[in-house]
């Protein structure tokens, strides 16, 4: 596979010659101290989106499809900002080997619109993700092996490695990440929602109606 090595990590995703696994898996190997990480997305307070399609490329240029996800979870204390706190146990979206990209697919429903994020990770991250960082509460290894994505209005797009301690989790510069929507959308353009399929949501309405749209820094 070194040909493919020198291709941009996000084209890789669409390459067929790359072992497709519709679960968690790949070969055993020691890279991974643990036996899977784990993605979890999550949003502001009052601010929902649903994931609708993840395709992920490990190290070992394995191509991962999720098209069953884990629900996206409502940070009730991200009011206005992110809470650097946030924890969540992955019980579908889980890998066997260390992430290199990811492409997802998702709706906004305050914006009323679908969005293709692209990220590129860095190299920097998976060696963070091998790396014990102490004991966790209950006095086993702690790793950083919970990639966190946060999603807010506007297709912003943040990314943590979650912290198993009582600390703020820890903060990852993407390579590269794009978000794109519209006449712009690629892998997602077959999955965009009708914007009359968007209901208002009461709850959203009164949260949202004293403040400035986009409400916050994300």
């Amino acid at each position: 596979m070194r040909w493919i090595r020198s291709i941009p990590l996000i084209t890789l995703l669409t390459i067929s010659a790359c072992h497709t696994s519709n679960t968690a898996g790949g070969k055993e190997d020691s890279t991974m101290p643990y036996s899977e990480w784990g993605f979890a997305f999550f949003t502001p307070k009052a601010l929902p989106v649903h994931i609708t399609f993840v395709t992920l490329l490990d190290d070992h240029y394995i191509k991962h499809t999720f098209r069953m996800l884990d629900g996206v979870y409502e940070s009730l204390y991200s009011v206005g900002k992110w809470d650097q706190k946030v924890t969540r146990m992955a019980q579908l979206n889980k890998v066997r080997h260390l992430p290199i990209a990811m492409i997802f697919c998702w709706d906004s429903i305050i914006d009323k619109k679908t969005y293709e994020t692209k990220i590129a990770f860095p190299q920097s991250m998976r060696d963070i993700m091998i790396t014990p960082y102490g004991n966790d509460m209950y006095g086993e290894t702690a790793w950083y092996n919970t990639l966190l994505i946060g999603l807010a209005p506007e297709g912003k797009v943040r990314i943590w490695l979650q912290t198993m301690k009582l600390e703020a989790n820890l903060p990852v510069e993407a390579a590269t990440i794009t978000t794109t929507s519209e006449k712009d959308l690629r892998l997602c353009k077959s999955m965009v929602r009708d914007k009359a399929s968007y209901k208002p949501i009461k709850r959203i309405e009164e949260f949202i109606k004293d403040k400035t749209y986009p409400y916050g820094e994300w």
